[in-house]
């Protein structure tokens, strides 16, 4: 009897495993596309970029979450909210806005990966050493692509 109820806990945690996690692993481009900062509260770096401070609401954040679950099929409602953020696709220091189709619920398990490219990525704008439009395809090909991001962090590291 033990080994058929392993057997069985096993075929569910299989099976669940294979349909993937309830939660997005990326941002989706058709819910949250990006947008860059159109109501700037000052400009940065030697290129000028506008700059937005962070202004997302209690109300923001749950719709977004609303919204990724209901029309995408995940459960984020039901998991440990303090397992998320919600990300700024296009970062704030890269001239990203805080409109909602710049915004996803991100899990701690993508953060964890993504997180690092951001301040490097703003650094290197800083220096004058990546333009904004480069920092947008850089970090939006780390954040659409996880596996992207040491390749991403090469060329940071490069400039």
């Amino acid at each position: 009897m033990k080994l058929l109820v392993f057997f069985s806990m096993m075929t569910i945690a299989v099976s669940a495993f294979a349909y993937g996690p309830n939660y997005p692993t990326t941002p989706n481009t058709t819910l949250t596309p990006g947008k860059l900062c159109d109501r700037p509260s000052g400009f940065r770096y030697p290129e000028k970029i506008a700059y937005c401070e962070r202004d997302v609401t209690y109300e923001t954040k749950e719709y977004l979450i609303l919204n990724y679950d209901k029309k995408l099929g995940y459960h984020i409602r039901t998991m440990n909210r303090m397992d998320f953020k919600i990300d700024h696709f296009i970062p704030l220091c890269a001239g990203g806005s805080n409109d909602p189709v710049n915004l996803w619920p991100q899990h701690k398990s993508v953060y964890e990966i993504t997180d690092p490219v951001e301040p490097l990525l703003c650094q290197r704008m800083l220096e004058g050493k990546l333009s904004q439009t480069d920092a947008v395809k850089l970090i939006m090909r780390a954040k659409l692509d996880l596996n992207q991001v040491p390749a991403v962090m090469k060329v940071l590291n490069g400039l």
